[in-house]
C-alpha cells in the first residue's frame, strides 16, 4: 500500500473529532517549535501563528451559519476565543507577549476533544 493510500484510509477512518484533535496537535505543535526560534526568524514564526489564526478564523466561521446546532453559548466562546488569538498573534509578531497563551488554549481543546477517561489521548 502506498504511503498516499495509507493515509487516504487513516483519514476516512477518523471521526470528525480525531481529525479536530489531529489538526490541533499539528498546530500546537508548530506554535511550540516557533516559541522556541529566535524573534529574528519571523517567516517561521508568522506561518505558525497564521496557520493557528486560519484554524481558529475557520471554527469562528462555522459557529456565524445559522445552521450550526452548537449551543448559542459555546458559538459564543468560540468566536470569542478567535478574536482573541487574533488579537494575540499580532501582540506576538510585534515582540509584546509570547506563544504561552495560545499553546494554552489550543492544548485545553485537545482535552476536551480527546474526552474523558483512561483512553484520552494526550494532548501535544
Amino acid at each position: 500500500m502506498s504511503l498516499q493510500a495509507y493515509k487516504t484510509a487513516a483519514t476516512r477512518a477518523e471521526t470528525p473529532r480525531e481529525m479536530e484533535y489531529r489538526l490541533f496537535g499539528q498546530v500546537t505543535r508548530a506554535l511550540m517549535h516557533a516559541a522556541t526560534l529566535d524573534p529574528s526568524d519571523i517567516a517561521a514564526r508568522i506561518d505558525a501563528l497564521d496557520w493557528n489564526r486560519r484554524l481558529w478564523s475557520a471554527l469562528a466561521n462555522d459557529c456565524a451559519d445559522p445552521d450550526n446546532v452548537m449551543t448559542a453559548g459555546l458559538k459564543a466562546q468560540i468566536i470569542s476565543i478567535s478574536l482573541f488569538v487574533g488579537r494575540h498573534s499580532s501582540a506576538i509578531m510585534r515582540g509584546e507577549d509570547d506563544f504561552e497563551a495560545l499553546i494554552d488554549i489550543n492544548r485545553m481543546v485537545m482535552q476536551g476533544l480527546a474526552g474523558p477517561g483512561p483512553g484520552a489521548q494526550q494532548a501535544a
